[in-house]
């Protein structure tokens, strides 16, 4: 397993077509080639802490099988063995205390074009889509793309964590025209663990109304130790004929690009329908290489997971005293699950796009500007903080240094 000063390691991702480290991405996002040297903290080199990928090698494990099954030269056309079923449901079981059933599962190239497919297969065009904001910009756009009405239901910052607007809530969620629910658990980019008992009385509410409830469980396993997560599928336990939880490997063990995930149904006519949506868009089989890194990530990777996660959880440690130390200004929200760290910038009375502007083209740090994950997310900054502690370091002096002198 990877120890402390394994992960300390710098590995140079720049010539890997990474689209974090070789890319930039226009406002329409066109990806545009960027130079950069060998040396990544170099002065004139930006530091890459926005895109929600890690800059770890996966578990050997994963390294292995993909080596191996590469080895065998012939990558036809594959159907999930028997033995990726029993990762997923080994996985569930051992890591979220949920007992699913093979047949409630359906693989697909990942999180994004499974709730594209719910939406299209459960809502129509003009049907209200509540999402609770600022949220994961990829919402908006799946939403909006679809011919869907965004129904905001806002977070309600509270003291260093947001909380849900029940009465805004309960209200929107009645309105017939409110047809779903979609679920960012944990919610990023705030770094919110919903409650079982938020979870349930979420679930129970969409029932109640005829809305669907579709979770987006990507980072459910990255959580820290003063949180507790619950998926949907436990707390939703009594309204699970409603639901859908959407789930991948693929942050969890740093393997994006890899193209893997699931929908795990109960419900036998709901999932007919999402199947039947699947094959109108030609969503169908799985990733060779996706499905082999699953297999070997769920089966051998947890005891990796759990010193990676210890390894981000120092990093935030060493982030909370740096900036607290070093840019009081800043107000660091304590993240519950993930390796992304939510930042109020507001106090420095910088514009949203100056303030990215100052961060990314001055101080030469590339970080997620908060405004993209709505109004509410502007004056925020989003880190990612699943990298290496140097470039840690080395990003927050150069931050620090340049909001000194603005």
């Amino acid at each position: 397993m990877p120890t402390s000063a394994e992960l300390d390691q710098i590995i140079n991702r720049t010539g890997t077509a990474s689209s974090k480290w070789d890319y930039e991405f226009t406002p329409e996002g066109v990806a545009q080639p960027r130079i950069s040297g060998d040396d990544i903290l170099a002065p004139d080199n930006q530091l890459q802490l926005w895109v929600a990928d890690m800059d770890f090698r996966s578990p050997q494990a994963v390294i292995d099988a993909l080596v191996a099954r590469a080895q065998h030269g012939i990558f036809g056309y594959t159907m999930p063995p028997q033995s990726y079923y029993d990762a997923i449901m080994g996985w569930m079981q051992k890591r979220h205390n949920w007992t699913i059933k093979q047949e409630w599962i359906l693989s697909s190239p990942g999180v994004k074009p499974s709730l594209s497919a719910i939406l299209q297969a459960f809502t129509q065009p003009g049907d209200g889509v509540l999402i609770q904001t600022p949220i994961y910009h990829p919402f908006y756009d799946l939403i909006e793309r679809n011919g869907r009405v965004i129904v905001h239901n806002p977070l309600i910052e509270n003291a260093d964590r947001y909380e849900i607007d029940w009465a805004d809530f309960e209200q929107k969620v009645a309105n017939p025209k409110t047809t779903m629910v979609m679920l960012c658990h944990p919610h990023n980019p705030v770094g919110r663990v919903w409650t079982h008992d938020e979870l349930k009385r979420m679930g129970q509410l969409c029932a109640e109304h005829n809305a669907y409830f579709a979770s987006d469980e990507i980072h459910a396993d990255l959580t820290f130790p003063w949180s507790n997560l619950a998926t949907i599928g436990v707390a939703c336990e009594d309204t699970m004929h409603n639901n859908f939880v959407c789930t991948s490997p693929t942050k969890t063990f740093n393997l994006p690009g890899l193209k893997a995930s699931n929908v795990i149904v109960s419900n036998p006519d709901l999932r007919a329908k999402v199947q039947n949506q699947f094959l109108k868009n030609n969503i169908r089989g799985v990733n060779l290489m996706g499905a082999v890194a699953l297999e070997a990530a769920y089966a051998h990777g947890e005891a990796w997971l759990n010193d990676v996660m210890a390894y981000v959880e120092a990093n935030y440690w060493f982030a909370k005293e740096y900036i607290s130390e070093h840019l009081p200004q800043l107000n660091l929200y304590k993240p519950e699950a993930s390796y992304l760290l939510w930042v109020d910038c507001r106090a420095l009375g910088l514009e949203a796009d100056d303030l990215h502007n100052v961060l990314c083209k001055k101080a030469n740090v590339k970080l997620n500007n908060g405004a993209i994950f709505g109004s509410a997310g502007a004056g925020f900054m989003r880190i990612n903080i699943g990298c290496p502690r140097p470039i840690l370091v080395e990003a927050l002096e150069r931050m620090s240094r340049t909001l000194k002198e603005v």
